[in-house]
């Protein structure tokens, strides 16, 4: 997690991200990459451009898109104006836990208290793909009470399996158990 005091900036797109994370991968093998919300835009555009690296791909309620498709032109309409509306010098501003579906107090403190406003390019930005990341296996797993998002049925049009959890989008934090059994169980198949 980012620490809340590190500076954002707003110039950062999807590609720095992607950059960003294959790098990380370059000295490492059979790496099961898991991306969650905006994330499975990243992680799908690091793995294709090293995709030597990467065993499996895991994404986690995640938006995804083809070459050229961005968050916002995968997202609904509602959502990107919602967005916007919270945009603020390039920075989306920082939503309340209860917006992603974490309710609890404890959870709420510590989840307020750790995010950080993110840059509205990364959302905008088209992801570029030369196909590679279509020969590394993908399964997605989605939140069942995130039903206003449409990342279930993107992900079964893409064709890959997919795993329901019972629980809403920000899942690591209101179902860290049952996310880790899953994703320990998902990264060990063959």
């Amino acid at each position: 997690m980012i620490a809340p005091d590190l500076p954002m900036d707003a110039g950062a797109g999807l590609h720095t991200h992607a950059a960003e994370v294959a790098a990380l991968l370059a000295d490492l093998d059979d790496v099961v990459l898991v991306g969650h919300s905006y994330a499975g835009f990243v992680v799908r555009e690091a793995a294709d451009r090293v995709p030597e690296h990467v065993a499996r791909l895991l994404l986690v309620d995640a938006w995804f898109g083809l070459d050229g498709e961005s968050l916002d032109s995968r997202a609904p309409g509602w959502f990107t104006e919602w967005v916007d509306s919270m945009t603020v010098d390039g920075l989306i501003g920082v939503p309340p836990a209860a917006a992603v579906g974490v309710t609890d107090p404890a959870d709420v403190k510590r989840l307020e208290a750790n995010m950080v406003p993110q840059p509205r390019r990364s959302f905008a930005e088209p992801t570029t793909l030369t196909g590679a990341v279509e020969s590394i296996p993908c399964h997605a797993v989605v939140c069942l009470d995130n039903e206003r998002m449409p990342l279930a049925r993107l992900a079964r049009e893409a064709g890959w399996p997919v795993t329901g959890l019972r629980t809403g989008h920000e899942c690591m934090v209101t179902a860290p158990d049952g996310l880790t059994g899953v994703l320990l169980g998902l990264s060990t198949q063959d």
